[in-house]
């Protein structure tokens, strides 16, 4: 089949968009390929349809877990072979699907970037036919690009294992020096980049600073826009706090964050998506794989830290190509939040060595010692104890590991694990009541190779499929083990720190230039263009896409700035106060008001309306038969 049969086939579509053909006809030629394609511009199609029309398996490299096992669900409704690898899978799972990988079962093969490296992983994979290798969110690769993985620098390797695989590269977001650096960190054998503009003609960008309260300004740009909306916040607590808020409004909210289960993430997701609810306040951790395309706005209510993370995430609002809004929050205090992000990331370098110092000690580490060695720790108790701030100390471990002194696995990478220590045969010998009977049932249809290895199982997604508690499941577990039917090992909310080589002194330690000097450097700059767009009079289009080397976009004519070089800007605070004021006036005279709670406006937040009420009484603006 052609590509365009292959498209029209799997994807009802009839033509490609945008770039989408150029890309899938560079690769399909067998030339290393940059795509440059904004949020929304179909990039999955460049590599699924070239993919298909050859022989052989085509690799992926994707960061994002749960984007991987949705490409891999919607790749296998439409009745294409897929599978992927991730962190979390039983060694029989990884062996089972990478043999069937090897005997061409599968057309598409995703892998995060950690298991790159891993020896297993390397030895199966000569042994297939891979057609080319595709890079998902290649900026990861670049050490200029404001989210660089280390673990991206594995792919090299991979590119010597399969020399004769072509290179497909796929980013939403990169800088003319990110370019660059993404070709030369995979070998390109030719710059070869296809870019597509930038320029969201639908998307109309604003900036507003926050007179009141920022949940009274998010109330009122809901019922400004109507129709679905995404409102992106940097704390967990705080997407719970503000979707709870918007709910007591009457505006239907939920939230979501890296925290949740993964059943909480997808049951979120999906609602919001099908429209049965219309706000979703998330962490940054929502909107990667996210197929919604009539999100009519995007709201964010703190200042992102880099201009390449906000445009993705603000690019996720109108993907329909109708009329959509990009909406950034700030007041007075928001600068100087941004700038202390810097310090806060890459905290002074004799302020990381005596953390380094410390953990040593905290871990009663002696000096020569260490190497490969593993150890509890827990965060707060380690910044209790020698009075550390919590930011501070995370991202200087951060750079310890970065540097290589330390590896450190965070409290959500850990999960419970369970194993069975009996055979098969034994295990229908014993008599269980119907309640752990019902555990070792879902145990056996949902772990694969649990009676071998150890299989990661979370207490709250297994009550709300048993319909249990959460305490009753885990009280289930431990009784089974106390029978030596199961091996369970609950899960401990504390990270671990392996030291990579013996204990240094604190003198010794010393930050690279790529891991702390450049980095610091880099963030500054982009710190720097975020406070530069709040401030700027000029189109915020052209300003976001001129960053991303796109320097001859016109005027977008939708922004506030432009409507207000048009006179049509909108209404600053001020303004809108005023115009509130008077229709107050007006709604007491037209309506014949003999009190103070007649006054109701369905577009305007009861509370907003009450604090000017409250002032209007205080400024004796008020007919005093009201007062």
């Amino acid at each position: 089949m052609t590509y365009r049969e292959i498209l029209r086939n799997y994807w009802g579509f009839d033509d490609f968009r945008g770039i989408q053909q150029e890309i899938i006809e560079s690769i399909g030629a067998g030339h290393d390929t940059l795509g440059l394609m904004p949020t929304g511009g179909g990039k999955s199609i460049t590599f699924q349809v070239p993919a298909l029309a050859q022989e052989g398996i085509c690799v992926v490299i994707s960061p994002l877990i749960a984007l991987m096992k949705d490409q891999v669900q919607h790749l296998r409704q439409r009745g294409i072979k897929a599978t992927a690898i991730y962190t979390g899978m039983t060694h029989d799972e990884v062996i089972v699907a990478l043999e069937n990988c090897i005997f061409g079962n599968f057309k598409f093969l995703y892998v995060s970037p950690e298991r790159l490296g891993s020896e297993l992983f390397q030895a199966k994979l000569r042994h297939m036919r891979v057609s080319f290798i595709t890079v998902d969110e290649a900026h990861c690769i670049s050490q200029w690009g404001y989210d660089f993985r280390p673990s991206y620098t594995q792919i090299a390797q991979i590119r010597k294992l399969l020399p004769d695989a072509p290179v497909l590269a796929l980013t939403a977001t990169a800088t003319p020096a990110v370019v660059e650096d993404i070709q030369r960190q995979l070998g390109f054998k030719e710059r070869n980049v296809k870019r597509m503009s930038f320029v969201r003609h639908n998307l109309a960008y604003s900036v507003r600073r926050v007179a009141s309260t920022r949940e009274q300004e998010v109330q009122e740009l809901l019922q400004e826009y109507a129709g679905s909306s995404i409102v992106y916040t940097r704390s967990r607590i705080g997407t719970y706090e503000l979707a709870s808020w918007l709910t007591a409004q009457g505006i239907s909210a939920t939230h979501f964050h890296a925290g949740l289960t993964h059943r909480e993430k997808s049951e979120r997701a999906a609602a919001w998506q099908r429209g049965d609810i219309r706000v979703m306040v998330a962490t940054n951790a929502f909107g990667m794989g996210i197929d919604k395309p009539d999100v009519r706005s995007v709201i964010h209510y703190d200042v992102p830290d880099s201009p390449e993370a906000y445009f993705q995430e603000a690019g996720r609002a109108g993907r329909d190509g109708e009329p959509a809004h990009a909406v950034l929050l700030y007041d007075g205090r928001s600068v100087g939040t941004l700038l202390r992000r810097i310090e806060d990331t890459f905290p002074p370098e004799d302020y990381v060595a005596q953390v380094y110092e410390d953990v040593c000690f905290f871990l009663q580490l002696a000096m020569g010692d260490g190497a490969g060695v593993t150890r509890e720790f827990a965060l707060d108790r380690f910044c209790t104890a020698f009075h550390h701030f919590p930011v501070r100390a995370y991202n200087a471990l951060q750079l310890l590991s970065r540097a290589g002194y330390i590896e450190w696995a965070d409290a959500e990478e850990n999960h419970s694990r369970v194993m069975m220590v009996c055979d098969r045969q034994e295990l229908y010998t014993f008599r269980l009541a119907p309640a752990p009977e019902r555990i070792i049932h879902y145990l056996l249809r949902s772990c694969t190779g649990i009676f071998s290895e150890y299989a990661y199982v979370e207490e709250k997604e297994m009550a709300h499929t048993l319909g249990m508690t959460e305490q009753q499941v885990t009280e289930l577990l431990l009784e089974l083990g106390q029978r030596h039917i199961l091996k369970y090992i609950p899960r401990k909310f504390i990270p671990y720190i392996t030291f990579v080589q013996r204990r240094v002194e604190r003198e010794e330690i010393v930050l690279p230039k790529a891991v702390y000097a450049d980095r610091k450097r880099e963030l500054a700059a982009r710190v720097q263009t975020m406070v530069a767009y709040l401030q700027t009079t000029e189109c915020r289009s052209r300003y976001l896409v001129s960053y991303f080397g796109e320097q001859e976009a016109a005027p977008c004519g939708v922004c506030d700035n432009c409507l207000a070089a048009d006179g049509q800007r909108p209404p600053s605070e001020a303004e809108r106060e005023a115009a509130l004021r008077k229709r107050i006036l007006d709604f007491i005279e037209r309506e014949g008001v003999t009190s103070l709670l007649q006054i109701h406006f369905p577009d305007v937040p009861d509370s907003r309306v009450g604090e000017l009420l409250h002032r209007m009484m205080k400024e004796e603006q008020l007919p005093p038969f009201l007062t």
